[in-house]
């Protein structure tokens, strides 16, 4: 039958793959409508941390790379670090369109 030589995957005893059902870890860290809800609430009842004040006064004046450097240290990654100062972004931007309207 099969042979253990060839590409990768096609290599060994052939066998077909079993159909499993997903297993509740694969839905660890997806956000459900409660949980959304409930953040929110949270978020309008104490508003931000002062890191978080930080970060939106560091974006008002253009200071980017220093905004990233903060979450970045805050935060622990640069991928956190990344996504905290786009929210923190999207919370400026927030702001500005309701003093316009």
């Amino acid at each position: 039958m099969g042979l253990a030589v060839g590409e990768m995957g096609k290599r060994g005893h052939s066998v077909t793959k079993r159909e499993m059902k997903p297993r509740p870890a694969s839905r660890k860290g997806r956000l459900s409508k409660r949980i959304k809800m409930v953040r929110e609430v949270v978020r309008d009842v104490v508003g931000y941390a002062p890191y978080e004040k930080r970060l939106v006064e560091l974006l008002r004046v253009g200071r980017d790379k220093r905004a990233l450097k903060v979450a970045k240290k805050k935060l622990g990654t640069h991928k956190r670090g990344k996504a905290k100062r786009e929210e923190m972004g999207a919370v400026l931007r927030a702001q500005s369109a309701k003093k316009k309207a």
